[in-house]
């Protein structure tokens, strides 16, 4: 094995007599290099964007949410909260109050999800994060937190004393005196606005758990779901098991993940369509490569010969080319990965490509697992191109 990689290094080293063939053997090392960097630099740039699209679900959305596996709503008292608050992996929990609730003001109307928080919500989901205006309610008063596309809709700001946002649902009860008055007002105070993203700015409000109860006509201790915080280390399995166990009841968790499948299905669905179309890159740059070794084969034919001559085996002289083509891609490809990562380190630390029309930088990251992945498809696809190359040098009779 010395043998023929070293004469292989020696070609590979060695400039050509003849011009045109350290020409086309330049043109196929720079192709591979810019094969390998471009898919490099753009598995960068989308795991750049795919954390920059998370991030949002990672402000808004808990790590687990505990719902009802039957029915609207679950009933949890005080000792079931403890008992979940003392499960292994459980860092916090937080009891919410979801439903759909008519918005009024000064004639304008809109319908959204009213999230009636407790106080422990703040330790699942940071709400100084999510806010851009203004401060979140206070517990104790009928004050609640628009986002954006809400505030844009009804043109309403924080802390307008002149006109109070009206809240409407419809009454719970099945008495016939409700249908002389079937809904239920509540107003309330704007004290803040978050923004996060347009779809979901116009979608929820938040309000504290008390008025949420008060307008939605629940009791004490009914709950939509529970949002949990996990600690850094947890067993999915054993949590789920114990939270069964305290809330006796069935149940449907949800991770982040799981909350937000479409996103992850849509966001895997073009990561492999990248990886596909750019392999398909590589190989066609590797066409080069094999254009540049079956040259160099029969630049060499004489020395071939005189090898053979020699006792060199026809499958040590097949090895000597196989590994110079494999240089040629792996060698290529090596200066590829490290010129793509300078570009995305460079991107990353002293931005030069912006978003058209804004100042926020293009976000990308350098991942291990993708400098994994491109250098193992060089790997396999060159010495594949290398082996189809070679495959005739096994045989006396094509050499000699």
């Amino acid at each position: 094995m010395r043998f023929p990689l070293y004469i292989a290094t020696r070609y590979f080293f060695t400039r050509s007599k003849q011009n045109v063939i350290n020409i086309i053997n330049y043109i196929a090392l720079t192709v591979v290099l810019i094969a390998t960097a471009s898919l490099l630099i753009v598995l960068s740039a989308f795991t750049g964007l795919k954390d920059f699209g998370l991030s949002f679900s990672n402000i808004f959305d808990p790590d687990f949410r505990v719902e009802a596996a039957q029915g609207k709503v679950l009933t949890i008292d005080s000792l079931k909260l403890d008992k979940i608050m003392k499960i292994e992996g459980v860092d916090a929990v937080s009891g919410i109050l979801e439903e759909k609730a008519f918005l009024n003001y000064r004639n304008k109307n809109h319908v959204v999800y009213l999230k009636g928080v407790d106080s422990l919500f703040d330790q699942v989901i940071n709400s100084k994060r999510l806010l851009t205006t203004g401060r979140w309610f206070d517990q104790e008063f009928n004050e609640v937190v628009i986002g954006a596309g809400v505030a844009q809709i009804l043109s309403l700001g924080v802390y307008d004393y002149n006109d109070f946002l009206v809240l409407t649902v419809p009454k719970r009860s099945n008495k016939t005196s409700t249908f002389k008055d079937p809904f239920v007002n509540k107003t309330a105070l704007v004290s803040g606005i978050y923004n996060i993203s347009e779809e979901l700015d116009k979608k929820y409000i938040f309000s504290s758990l008390p008025f949420a109860r008060d307008l939605f006509q629940r009791k004490k201790g009914v709950y939509s779901s529970l949002e949990l915080k996990m600690t850094p280390r947890y067993n999915r399995s054993t949590v789920e098991d114990q939270l069964r166990n305290a809330i006796k009841i069935p149940l449907k968790i949800s991770s982040r993940n799981e909350l937000n499948a479409a996103l992850f299905k849509m966001l895997n669905t073009e990561q492999m369509a990248i990886y596909l179309i750019f392999t398909l890159v590589i190989i066609i740059a590797l066409f080069n490569v094999v254009g540049a070794l079956i040259m160099m084969i029969l630049e060499k034919k004489p020395q071939i010969k005189v090898l053979y001559a020699l006792g060199v085996k026809p499958a040590e002289i097949q090895k000597i080319f196989y590994y110079l083509g494999g240089m040629i891609g792996w060698v290529g490809g090596g200066i590829g990965i490290l010129f793509g990562s300078f570009l995305v380190l460079l991107q990353t630390y002293s931005p030069f490509l912006y978003i058209p029309g804004t100042n926020f930088p293009y976000p990308v990251r350098l991942e291990f697992q993708n400098i994994v992945v491109v250098f193992s498809i060089l790997f396999i696809l060159g010495a594949i191109a290398s082996r189809w190359s070679t495959v005739r040098l096994a045989k006396k009779t094509s050499f000699i």
